[in-house]
């Protein structure tokens, strides 16, 4: 199958939403990813006027908004009630301009709560999420790099789901048909990139340039019956020696139809999803 492309606009944090929103377009792009940091075009101080406004914008380029993509810390020591209100505040911001979810990392501190922190104020504002019809999604990311980890905190949370960084999980051992089957129906969105190799030094390159296993990860997707998006992390920000996001968007196709070309013959794939 042919997994629909996103971008996020993490890689372009300089441009204003319309520029960002156009370069998605051209690159034949449905869906984005929208960082929300107070320097950004979306944020959670945006009034109600320029709420519609994102919301049109995204309309008249004929694209779909995954995810807002937060920097909440759902899992470490502190106040929860700051928390919980990080947390309803991007909510409704996502419910405002029509994005599908909302995008936290965990952020725990190993030591033995973070699991229990987390689910706590995940679980205050469930019944909110489901109100406004906005998912809440937990990446694999920092203290929970797998999917096997983000599965296990989200265990007792059947509405909430997760976004998978291929990258993440590479650097952390675990396979890419083992991150797809921890995660399972929770999977709504899967971030790529390329690397040099798997180690955390190891420099970002240029999608088909790097060492990721993507026809692994587009076997283990197949294998799993996910039909969702593909969305480009470009993390220039961190890396400015990168090519900027219209160069690495025009690779990012090609490079995954390279590699679902390779995966399409192997017996070890299922495509016909689970049983």
């Amino acid at each position: 199958m042919r997994w629909p492309l996103a971008v996020s606009s993490l890689g372009m944090p300089e441009a204003d939403l319309p520029t960002f929103l156009g370069l998605a377009a051209r690159h034949a792009c449905t869906g984005v990813e929208l960082r929300a940091a107070p320097d950004q075009s979306v944020r959670v101080g945006l009034s109600p006027a320029d709420r519609a406004s994102v919301r049109t914008a995204l309309a008249d380029h004929g694209l779909t908004a995954l995810d807002v993509s937060s920097y909440v810390r759902v899992c470490p020591p502190g106040d929860d009630d700051a928390v919980v209100e990080d947390l309803r505040a991007h909510l409704r911001l996502a419910a405002d301009i029509g994005a599908l979810g909302v995008r936290v990392f965990p952020g725990g501190v190993g030591d033995g709560h973070d699991d229990e922190r987390a689910r706590r104020r995940l679980r205050s504002v469930q019944g909110e999420a489901r109100g406004l019809g906005v998912d809440l999604l937990v990446e694999t990311h920092d203290s929970h790099p797998t999917g096997s980890a983000v599965a296990r905190l989200l265990d007792p949370l059947p509405e909430a789901g997760a976004v998978w960084d291929v990258l993440h999980t590479w650097r952390a051992g675990e396979a890419p048909a083992e991150a797809v089957a921890a995660l399972g129906p929770r999977l709504r969105l899967v971030q790529v990139k390329d690397a040099a190799g798997p180690a955390t030094g190891d420099p970002l390159t240029l999608p088909g340039e790097g060492a990721l296993p993507v026809a692994d990860v587009l076997a283990a997707l197949a294998g799993g019956g996910y039909a969702g998006w593909l969305s480009l992390e470009w993390e220039r920000p961190w890396s400015p020696e990168l090519p900027d996001l219209d160069a690495a968007l025009a690779v990012t196709r090609p490079w995954l139809d390279a590699a679902e070309s390779a995966c399409a013959g192997d017996p070890r794939t299922d495509r016909r999803g689970p049983a």
